[in-house]
């Protein structure tokens, strides 16, 4: 007799047993919010009414990670060492003279680009710490507020504080980066102007052996610190750019950590650092429909929040519905609507007037999560269809 799990027929029952139970332990765990806010999980794709063809790309390991930890982009490591200037007896020409003044400008050059050298490895070294101590700290919120606190924890407050210190510190050593940038820059036109002085030298009258061999070796030993320098300039250039980039993306983050301390619970990173996070990172290629044009009684809300009592917990919910619209539309751009129960005419008229503070609440929340206000437009209607005061969110 063949053993039960190895029939066939026994195990299509005991998947298709399985699949009842979690599909009825998923419909049971999604009716808790429908009293206050829901995604449009049984209408129209947000991202357009028109059918998409997408094509599976299979994510990343880091695309992958629920909880992806972001890390200041690494600086250069170089350590840029001048070849030296080899020195040599003048030969009493006026050429041999030429040489003995430019080979003392090189040698002045190399102990500047050797000072900008020290400088970059100690804003370096000092960056290092300042990061290190900005995200330890980070780190320390988001794990306190991933196990739960009180709304404006006193102590996540100060940690806050000084989290934004440490980045504030981090800026700093940007600026200092492209200050030395510049200096390093007008070293490289100066390198390039003796270069282009040793090579017209050759052509001066008057000019011995011995002056052309001591021109190649100090030709040579310009060549080699321009490109030194042009190493040292790019480096510089490249680390500017990427800290730039990143203490930006930081300070969003912040923005929407401090959301999180006042709400007690972890949100996640800036909505406008994940938009730019996805558009350059997409599992899916796509081929969207046009999104139909604004209208609130022809599109499904991607989120609405019912406004029915005091102090509605929305939050969470409308930065986990807005952060996947994102991930399936990077340059989404959202209507926030103020929807107005009806009424007398003097209920009308509260209801409109408190419909609109919903929607600045709900506009400022999306600012603190870290989306730009330009991907946001803010309007207001009113409908006799609804009971409480409403906000409603589209994507388009």
């Amino acid at each position: 007799m063949a053993h039960p799990v190895r029939n066939p027929a026994y195990r299509r029952r005991i998947l298709a047993s399985a699949s009842t139970i979690s599909l009825a332990l998923l419909l049971s765990g999604c009716s808790y919010v429908s009293d206050e806010l829901w995604p449009s999980l049984t209408a129209a794709d947000p991202v357009g009414t028109e059918p998409v063809l997408r094509q599976q790309i299979p994510p990343s390991a880091a695309e992958a990670n629920p909880q992806p930890t972001l890390s200041q982009p690494a600086l250069g490591s170089t350590n840029f060492v001048v070849p030296g200037v080899t020195q040599a007896q003048s030969t009493g020409t006026f050429v041999g003279q030429k040489v003995q003044q430019m080979r003392g400008e090189l040698s002045q050059l190399q102990q500047q680009v050797t000072q900008r050298n020290q400088q970059l490895q100690a804003i370096r070294a000092g960056a290092t710490q300042n990061s290190q101590r900005y995200h330890g700290t980070v780190a320390a919120v988001s794990t306190r507020l991933q196990m739960g606190t009180t709304p404006g924890n006193p102590i996540l407050v100060s940690q806050w504080t000084q989290a934004q210190t440490d980045l504030d510190r981090m800026a700093a050593d940007v600026g200092n980066l492209s200050n030395l940038a510049n200096q390093v820059a007008a070293d490289s036109a100066m390198s390039t102007y003796l270069l282009q002085s040793i090579k017209s030298t050759y052509s001066l009258s008057g000019a011995i052996d011995e002056d052309h061999r001591q021109l190649s070796v100090l030709e040579d030993e310009t060549s080699k610190t321009v490109v030194l320098i042009d190493r040292l300039l790019g480096e510089l250039s490249s680390d500017v750019a990427r800290q730039t980039n990143y203490i930006g993306a930081e300070r969003t983050n912040l923005t929407t950590l401090s959301a999180a301390i006042k709400q007690g619970e972890l949100l996640g990173p800036g909505l406008g650092n994940r938009a730019n996070f996805y558009a350059g990172a997409q599992q899916f290629a796509a081929a969207d429909a046009a999104a139909a044009p604004f209208a609130a009684d022809g599109r499904v809300p991607l989120v609405v929040i019912r406004f029915d009592r005091a102090d509605v917990p929305y939050q969470q919910a409308l930065y986990n519905a807005v952060s996947q619209a994102l991930a399936r539309k990077p340059n989404a751009v959202f209507d926030v609507v103020a929807v107005a129960a009806g009424g007398t005419q003097a209920q009308t008229a509260s209801n409109q007037n408190q419909a609109r503070r919903n929607a600045d609440r709900v506009l400022r929340s999306l600012a603190d999560m870290g989306l730009p206000a330009s991907r946001v437009n803010v309007s207001a209607a009113s409908t006799g269809q609804t009971a409480t005061n409403e906000v409603q969110v589209f994507v388009r």
